[in-house]
């Protein structure tokens, strides 16, 4: 490799730019640089030397105009040396201690199989938007058939925590600006609510007449519970005497294979309290009276943890063996694109088509706020105040009439 370097001009009289020609490979590059003095070694007293490069002579003129102001000014910070992989290894070890395992795990996921493979070896600090742009454009549109292209609310996901660890490099000095703030991942579709409708909720608890997982499915669409919680619940957080229904944890499973199943706090942290109807108190005491059945059944291989949903010999029910007999379940009625959180849905829209308001939906759903209830199942009410309409029209008609 050759190289040539042509003198150009200074920069506020400060340091001097270069323009350097290399050859590589037969193939000649040009490129701009400019060194400057950023301080004084306190062992040999001798100046400490950094350079800058660009693209352009006024690229770099640039550059180095900031960096001498930021000495002058005292707010100079050394050039990070480090590259974008191990900057998200030292985030993932040191900044995800405060966040749930299944959420730590889905970032390491992103940031190991999206953004490693393609900015890994980049310069922290030389790390731009564009780069970050072509990354979120590659992973919609694949250069290659062979790659799978992913949705844009995967792409949104690989944003959010890509950002995050770039923003904490900013806090911590290692770069100025974070350049994912610059970019624009691509807008996600709003996924469309579909909750069974009337006759559907009949055909549903017809077809799980005497189904193993009956109870469970009937409490899930009359409480509208997540399935984490519905599967988290223990005998002590039911009240018969009230009829009332603590929601205080959801059961959870470690990421990786033959994980250990775990309690964690409810999304958004808050523990909620429901007041249930009175029939389905009483699928409670049926499932009560149903598990004493099992416990007498399994005998010593029964293992007492205090939760209302086991398996046969009273251990943790899994979240695929539910949604697999939910899906069964849903094949047999002509409702193949039903999954197990519409019940959720299907509870919210008949809670509020009989006459809850929002509010209490969101308090008994467990959501953060009532305008995000509302954003989900404003359509809802949207129906509702055009059906109010209809019946007015009808009574203005029948009036006028007579």
């Amino acid at each position: 490799m050759s190289r040539k370097k042509e003198m150009g001009r200074g920069a506020n009289g400060t340091g001097s730019i270069r323009k350097i020609t290399s050859t590589r490979n037969g193939k000649e590059y040009t490129y701009w640089q400019a060194r400057y003095t950023a301080g004084y070694d306190p062992g040999t007293g001798k100046q400490i030397q950094r350079s800058i490069t660009g693209k352009t002579q006024k690229e770099v003129a640039q550059k180095l105009k900031q960096a001498t102001y930021e000495l002058d000014q005292g707010t100079y910070n050394e050039p990070c040396r480090m590259t974008v992989k191990d900057w998200l290894e030292i985030w993932k070890a040191e900044y995800t201690g405060d966040v749930k395992e299944s959420t730590a795990y889905i970032y390491k996921k992103n940031l190991d199989m999206y953004v490693i493979p393609f900015l890994g070896a980049v310069r922290l600090e030389s790390l731009t938007a564009p780069m970050v742009q072509s990354l979120y454009n590659r992973l919609l549109k694949p250069e290659t058939e062979r790659v799978k292209a992913l949705s844009a609310k995967s792409v949104r996901n690989v944003h959010g925590v890509l950002h995050k660890a770039l923003q904490q490099a900013v806090l911590v000095g290692y770069i100025r600006n974070n350049p994912a703030d610059a970019c624009k991942p691509p807008r996600a579709e709003k996924k469309e609510v579909c909750p069974l409708d009337e006759s559907k909720v009949a055909d549903f608890l017809k077809a799980i007449q005497d189904h193993p997982h009956e109870y469970l499915y009937k409490i899930t669409l009359f409480t509208g519970l997540r399935e984490g919680e519905v599967l988290g619940l223990t005998w002590d957080c039911l009240d018969f005497e009230h009829g009332t229904l603590l929601i205080k944890q959801q059961l959870r499973r470690e990421q990786q294979k033959g994980g250990k199943y775990y309690f964690s706090p409810p999304k958004n942290s808050k523990p909620r309290v429901l007041s249930l109807a009175p029939s389905v108190v009483r699928l409670f005491r049926c499932q009560k009276l149903k598990q004493n059945c099992q416990r007498l059944e399994a005998g010593e291989l029964w293992t007492e943890n205090n939760l209302i949903f086991t398996n046969q010999t009273g251990g943790f029910l899994s979240y695929r063996t539910v949604y697999d007999c939910f899906k069964r379940v849903m094949a047999k009625i002509e409702s193949r694109a039903t999954r197990f959180h519409d019940l959720r849905h299907t509870y919210a829209v008949l809670a509020i088509k009989s006459g809850d308001d929002i509010k209490t939906v969101q308090e008994n759903l467990g959501h953060a706020t009532a305008a995000f209830t509302l954003d989900v199942y404003g359509h809802v009410t949207d129906q509702m105040r055009k059906d109010s309409a209809d019946r007015m029209e009808q009574v203005i008609q029948s009036v006028s009439a007579g």
